[in-house]
């Protein structure tokens, strides 16, 4: 009976119930689950504790000294090797240049029918222009400047085009200075984003109003591709147009000793055969200034005993001219195939202090390199062996 009460929850003898033995194996069991929730709790409760943050790097004066140095020399590297690009490419435009005049310009110069036909306009602009002679040899020389444009500048500018070169070089500049400067900040540890507002603070490009066509080094050397930013586009731009106003676009001052030198020849040819006198039959036709053209010209025999010395000197006197303009292509600062790099290092190196005269070493510059838009250099040889321009 006892044991049935027992089963049944009876009490014991001193009145209390007997223990349940399957509860305390339950909080055995759950113990360590209510610590562990416990413990959870308190931690999403309490504040998250700070990270340990790295102190900035401090880059010390003479460190940056020796950044600056670095920089300078990338850009008078890249300088000569832009240089080199030029030049090559300058060199096999005036070899151009003196095979088209060889083959075209001096052979149509010197034949026997443009030295009549040349005769016949100097006549008439004589006879516009009353006794004035200089307005008459200034005129003529303009329209052998013009045939040496058309038949000599112009197709060689198809192939290779000066103004082409110069922002070629100017982009080539860009490339391999980004190129060099992407390794200075390993070489002395200098985090990158304080090498990247070094960069910002050097100003490459400073031309008037609106503030787009400023720029720093770190743009120009970042921008993808640069002929994109408005600064760059600008300056490429004020280059061409004052190459032109300069007159370089149409060499005419170069080349004006020439022409005025032929016409002066055919000036003399036309007082000295009658074809002064011959102008004054224009008034009675054209025919009459053909007929006394013919009657006291050279003949074709004779023109043909002269014209090697002709052509000679036309050829020295052409390549005088050539020397000349290949100079001024070459050298000229402000408007030669140079002129944008020589802006863009100038600026640059303005912002460092005069003791960085002497740069340090850096890597060596390929002296051709593909354009950052993937096009190929002007007048540049793929590998196989064809010209980049065909």
């Amino acid at each position: 009976m006892c044991n049935v009460k027992r089963a049944q929850g009876c009490s014991t003898a001193d009145g209390r119930r007997p223990a349940n033995p399957f509860a305390g194996a339950a909080i055995l069991i759950l113990r360590p689950l209510i610590v562990a929730a416990v413990v959870a709790l308190a931690g999403c409760a309490a504040p998250e504790r700070p990270r340990d943050l790295a102190p900035p790097v401090h880059v010390s004066e003479s460190t940056w000294r020796q950044v600056d140095q670095d920089i300078g020399a990338a850009s008078l590297a890249a300088t000569g090797s832009a240089a080199n690009f030029a030049g090559g490419a300058m060199a096999h435009w005036r070899e151009l240049v003196a095979a088209r005049a060889e083959a075209d310009f001096i052979p149509w110069l010197t034949g026997y029918w443009t030295q009549q036909w040349l005769t016949i306009k100097m006549a008439w602009y004589k006879l516009g222009s009353g006794e004035d002679k200089d307005p008459t040899v200034a005129r003529l020389a303009a329209y052998l400047q013009a045939q040496y444009r058309e038949r000599v500048l112009a197709p060689v500018s198809a192939e290779i085009d000066p103004d082409v070169v110069r922002e070629q070089a100017t982009r080539l500049y860009v490339q391999l200075l980004g190129g060099q400067l992407r390794a200075i900040p390993g070489r002395y540890g200098v985090p990158p984003d304080q090498f990247d507002r070094r960069l910002k603070e050097i100003p490459a490009i400073s031309l008037a109003p609106p503030p787009a066509h400023n720029a720093s080094l770190f743009q120009i050397v970042h921008a993808d591709p640069v002929t994109r930013l408005p600064a760059y586009v600008a300056l490429i731009a004020g280059l061409r147009e004052a190459a032109r106003s300069a007159g370089y676009g149409s060499p005419d001052d170069t080349l004006s000793p020439v022409a005025k030198q032929a016409s002066e020849k055919l000036a003399a040819r036309l007082a000295t055969f009658g074809g002064a006198s011959a102008a004054a039959a224009v008034v009675g036709g054209i025919p009459g200034i053909l007929i006394s053209l013919g009657a006291t010209g050279f003949g074709v025999i004779a023109h043909e005993k002269e014209r090697p010395e002709m052509e000679r000197q036309v050829r020295e006197s052409l390549d005088a001219a050539l020397d000349g303009l290949w100079q001024i292509l070459m050298e000229d600062p402000a408007t030669g195939v140079m002129a944008g790099v020589h802006y863009l290092s100038e600026e640059i190196n303005a912002s460092f202090p005069k003791t960085l005269a002497e740069p340090v070493a850096v890597d060596k510059l390929p002296e051709e390199r593909p354009l950052p838009d993937g096009q190929a250099f002007q007048g540049e040889r793929r590998d196989d062996g064809a010209s980049a321009d065909e």
